[in-house]
This record gives structure tokens, C-alpha cells and sequence, in this order.
């Protein structure tokens, strides 16, 4: 396949000149193209050189003997002078096309281009004739038509050419019978009485430059490649490249920038074998920076807050902590103790403005604790009946109400104060998680499933069937993904929306404990889970094997908690009783520091 389109179609639409890289041809210079050759022109210019030349046949054999240009090299030519020319390099644009024997764009679309730029719309227009043969579309040019006559139709208008304007209405975009709806809108820019009302309502940008190298864009894409190149496109490409480079790195944890100022283009970007033990130290989560040992007991979660200024951790020992956390020096110490949750508290979910906490109990717990974070206070603690067992709960995105239930058969919404909204008969709930359309809840029950519930139509619907029990899940901010923690199996990947099993990531261990993983990093590109080997594990979500396994618990770690603002800290919860607070590790020589680095990361 020819790259941008070069080679294909007519002969005229081709991008070099007909006599191609060695026979001369007159060419009209027009916006970057291809210069005549003066046969009376003692001046010529040999790689960038001024020499003199006897005669215009020796200057003939000497292009002849230059290699004949293959498609690509041709494509990157035109790149590189559309770039050039991007910049007002037109000089030097005019000697490389002059020299490749190449020709920017079709002498057709830099006609098309200057009429548009200059505003002459009739000989745009024109120009659409000379275009029609070169654009493979039958359709196209009625749309490029209508385009660049809604141009003339708002630039009237702005001059206060209402007559000129409903002219162009009336007798040349009404007549094409093309997108009604859009003339009627525009009909209704009559009534603008100003320019500035016009723009506004409009949404463009006025007469000029700005718009018309918009309107530029627009119609390009209607144009073949070989006719006329897209706009920018070697940055385009250059952006694209960078991406997937970042893409395809399964160690970078930094805040995309997309713009190409940001990075080298004179290197790959790699955080490899060679790069990964620097790129962990400033960006990764991968060295305990600080262990948590007020809890007297197991402790069996820890969330951030979603603004990443607290952590909560429930314990086997009956209380819930809460810990700041300074965000310059990024330690944590203890804020408020929650106490009184008789059976130990195993979950724990923050209200979407952090005010409330809800902590809900093991599987013999009937209760659940809405608490008031800023007071300390408790709000509501909820129990419908002794014979319930809530064991988890999901706050609705309104933050007005939440679901809970547990595997007895309980599936309630409830509001602030504890009072049933809703109730689902009959559903065994393990985790449950409310979508953001506020309408949709997913539920994993004793059938190993997931499936979403709708509170208003009461309709319900299977989404994931899993083959062993799922002990927990939790769901990536643009709700596609779900993270399954699966009894025996280990952690596997969901596309909710193809539901379909995307990745099983190995490593973990996980029997019929119930572990929580999480997403995290920015971008949420990796993946962290428990283990009952006492380890947390991290996966790129693309790849199935970890790219780290930390180090430092005792005993099973129960629950990992990644800080959604501080992508560089993460908290995991161990039945050894303490909570770690993972981060980069500090910065020591490359000799220290590999001597150190086994102590507690793994690769």
C-alpha cells in the first residue's frame, strides 16, 4: 500500500512532476511548489551550492543521473516541506521540491488554497471544477461547496451585508439540497445584531485567517493526499509515534503531555531493564517509604480519598482510622479514630465529596456506620434486620444515596439517614459498585457473576460470568474496565462494554480470601492487588506478568489502595496488623542503590 496516498490515481494527481527525480519540466511556483527551470538562468543551484551551469542540456543530464525517488521517500519530501513551509521557510521549500523533483500538493489545490485563504469565494468555487476529477467521492464536492458557501454566508453577515448574505441563502445553499437542518440554523443567524452576537452564536471565529484556515481543514479532508497533504501532518505523525512509544512502556507513570515540546525526538522514550530502576525512583510507588502500626489487629482495608488527602483503614481491632496526608512531605498520621464497629470493619467507601464515610462489617455484621468525616460524628448506623449481612456498599454519583447488601440475600438503597428507598429480593451480594450514570448497579453474587441492576425500571441483566466465585471487583474511572479479584484464579480484566475477558494477570496468589486490587498511576494505566504470599503485585494493564512484586508484610496483604491525585502512592492493608505507604525510592547512587533495590522490589 502507498503511504499518504502517493502514486494512486490519475497522473495529474501525482505529487512529483510528470518527467520525475531527472527530466525537467515547467512548473508554475506557487506556495511551496516546484520552480520552472530557466534554461537562461546562469545561476544554478547544485545540493544547495551557487554554481554556474554552461547550458540547460548539461544541467539536463545532471538531474537525469540523480536516483529515481521511491513512493515513501516522495512522502517524505512533501512532508518535510509542508513542515518548512508551515515555518516561512518558502526558499527553502521551493530549492527542495526544485532539487527532489517533487511537487508539494497538485497545482489545482494551491490555486484552491489561495483563493480560500484570500476570501475569493466565486473563484473558489471555480476551483471545485478543476478539483471534481481528482476527488473520489461523488458527494464530496457538494459538501466542500456547501462548506465554503456557509463561509461566504457568515463573512456577509459580520460585514452587515444582509442583502449579500440572504442572497447566498436563498439562491446558492438552499439549492444544493444538502444538511436542511444546518441551513435553518444558519437562517437564524439573520437575526444576530451584532458581529460579536454572530460569533457567539455561530461558535466561530469571524472573518479571517483563524476561520478560514479551519474551513482549510475541512475541506482537505475531502481531498485524496496526493491533491493536497492534511494539515500538520508530520507532526502528526511524530505525535502518534511518541504516544505509542509511551504506550507500549510498561513502567511510565507521568502525566501524559501530548505536545511535541515536551519531549526528544532524538531518542526513543524507554523505561526498559536499562532505564526502570531511575524511572521507578521519581515516579513509582515502589519502596515502603512508611509503615503504619497503630491498628491492634488485622487490618483488612484502606482507602484513599478521592482528593487524595486521606486514607481510611478498618481493622479486625473495631475501628476505623483516618490519616492525613501532608502533601509536601507525603507522611501520614492519624486525624480521627473511628471506634464502636463491634465485629471489625472490612470495607469501607467514600461519599464522591469525601464528607461521609460508610464502614460496613464481616459477614456476620447486620449493621453499617454512615459517619461524618469533618465532626467525627456518626450520621446513621443502618440495620434493617438481625438476620442481614452487610458487607458492602457503593455510593451513588448524586452522593444523596448508596446500595449495600451481603450474601444472605439483602440488596437495599438507602438515603443519608438509613431510610429503604429500594430493595432487590433475593440477590446474594459479595461487591457492589454504582455506575455514573447514577441509574446502574453491578453486583457480583454467589453465582459468579456481575450483573447490573437498575433501581428505576427494575430491569436487570448479566454482564460477567466468571467460573469461580468473584471475591471482589472494582471498576476503572471511565466505568470500562472491571478488576476481578477471583477465588483460586487470581486477578483478571473486563471490557464491560464487549464483555469479554481482556487479560488474566499471574503471579498472585489468591485462594478464598477476599483481597481487593485496584487501578492506579496516572491514567490508571497499572494494576496492584494483595496476595496471600504477603506480597503486592503491579502489572501494566497490558501486560500479564508483574512488572513489580513488593516486599515487606508478614501475613496476607488484604487490600491495596492506590492515592487517585498522587499517582506516585500507594497503601496496602495486611492481616500482619500494619498498613504500608509505598512511594519512590529516595534517590542514592546507581551503586547503593542496586545493592539495596532486592530488599523489598522485586523484578
Amino acid at each position: 500500500m502507498q503511504a499518504n496516498g502517493a502514486g494512486q490515481g490519475q497522473n495529474q494527481e501525482l505529487p512529483c512532476l510528470s518527467a520525475q527525480n531527472g527530466d525537467t519540466a515547467d512548473m508554475t511556483h506557487a506556495n511551496g511548489l516546484l520552480s520552472s527551470v530557466n534554461n537562461n538562468s546562469n545561476n544554478v543551484m547544485n545540493n544547495g551550492v551557487p554554481g554556474t551551469a554552461s547550458s540547460s542540456s548539461e544541467l539536463g543530464v545532471a538531474i537525469k543521473k540523480k536516483k529515481r525517488l521511491s513512493p515513501s521517500e516522495e512522502d517524505v519530501i512533501r512532508l518535510i516541506g509542508q513542515h518548512l513551509n508551515g515555518l516561512g521557510l518558502n526558499q527553502t521549500v521551493d530549492l527542495l521540491m526544485q532539487e527532489s523533483g517533487c511537487r508539494l500538493e497538485h497545482p489545482a489545490a494551491t490555486k484552491f488554497r489561495n483563493h480560500v485563504m484570500e476570501g475569493e469565494w466565486d473563484k473558489a468555487e471555480n476551483d471545485l471544477n478543476e478539483l471534481k476529477s481528482l476527488v473520489h467521492s461523488p458527494h464530496a464536492i457538494v459538501r466542500m461547496k456547501f462548506l465554503l458557501l456557509q463561509q461566504k454566508y457568515l463573512e456577509y453577515l459580520e460585514d452587515g451585508k444582509v442583502l449579500e448574505a440572504l442572497q447566498v441563502l436563498r439562491c446558492e445553499l438552499t439549492p444544493l439540497k444538502y444538511n436542511t437542518d444546518r441551513i435553518h440554523i444558519l437562517s437564524g443567524y439573520l437575526m444576530c445584531s451584532h458581529a460579536d452576537d454572530l460569533r457567539v452564536k455561530a461558535e466561530w471565529e469571524g472573518k479571517g485567517n483563524a476561520s478560514r484556515s479551519k474551513l482549510l481543514d475541512k475541506l482537505q479532508t475531502y481531498l485524496p493526499p496526493s491533491v493536497m497533504l492534511p494539515p500538520r501532518r508530520l507532526q502528526t505523525l511524530l505525535r502518534q509515534a511518541v504516544e505509542l512509544q509511551r504506550d507500549r512502556c510498561l513502567y511510565h507513570n507521568t502525566k501524559l503531555d501530548n505536545h511535541l515540546d515536551s519531549v526528544s525526538l532524538l531518542i526513543d522514550h524507554v523505561c526498559s531493564r536499562c532505564q526502570f530502576f531511575p524511572c521507578f525512583r521519581k515516579q513509582f510507588p515502589c519502596y515502603t517509604q512508611q509503615i503504619l502500626t497503630e491498628h491492634c489487629n488485622e487490618v483488612w482495608f484502606s482507602k484513599f480519598s478521592n482528593d487524595g488527602t486521606k486514607l481510611a483503614t478498618g481493622s479486625k481491632d473495631t475501628t476505623v482510622i483516618i490519616w492525613q496526608i501532608d502533601q509536601d512531605t507525603h507522611q501520614l498520621k492519624v486525624w480521627k479514630t473511628l471506634e464502636g464497629h463491634a465485629y471489625g470493619v472490612s470495607y469501607l467507601a467514600w461519599s464522591p465529596d469525601d464528607t461521609y464515610l460508610i464502614a460496613c462489617g464481616p459477614d456476620d455484621c447486620s449493621e453499617l456506620w454512615l459517619w461524618n468525616v469533618q465532626t467525627g460524628e456518626l450520621r446513621t448506623k443502618m440495620s434493617q434486620s438481625h438476620e442481614d449481612s452487610l458487607t458492602s456498599v457503593a455510593w451513588n454519583p448524586d452522593g444523596k444515596r448508596f446500595v449495600t447488601g451481603g450474601q444472605r440475600g439483602q440488596f437495599y438503597q438507602c438515603d443519608l439517614d438509613g431510610n429503604l428507598l429500594d430493595s432487590w429480593e433475593g440477590v446474594r451480594v459479595q461487591c457492589l459498585w454504582c455506575l455514573a450514570d447514577g441509574k446502574t448497579v453491578l453486583a457480583s453474587d454467589t453465582h459468579q457473576r456481575i450483573r447490573g441492576y437498575n433501581f428505576e425500571d427494575l430491569t436487570d441483566r448479566n454482564i460477567v460470568q466468571e467460573d469461580h466465585p468473584i471475591m471482589s471487583f472494582t471498576i476503572s474511572r471511565n466505568g470500562r474496565l472491571a478488576l476481578l479479584n477471583v477465588a483460586t484464579q487470581g486477578v483478571h480484566l473486563w471490557d464491560l462494554q464487549d464483555r469479554v475477558l481482556v487479560r488474566k494477570y499471574q503471579g498472585v496468589t489468591q485462594g478464598f480470601y477476599t483481597i481487593h486490587s485496584c487501578f492506579g498511576g496516572h491514567n490508571e494505566d497499572f494494576i496492584a492487588s494483595g496476595s496471600e504470599d504477603h506480597k503486592v503485585y503491579i502489572w501494566h494493564k497490558r501486560s500479564e506478568l508483574p512488572i513489580a512484586e513488593l516486599t515487606g508484610h508478614t501475613r496476607t496483604v488484604n487490600c491495596v489502595s492506590w492515592n487517585p491525585q498522587i499517582p506516585s502512592m500507594m497503601a496496602s492493608a495486611s492481616d500482619d496488623g500494619t498498613v504500608r505507604i509505598w512511594g519512590p525510592a529516595p534517590y542514592v547512587d546507581n551503586q547503593e542503590f542496586e545493592a539495596k533495590k532486592s530488599s523489598s522490589l522485586i523484578v
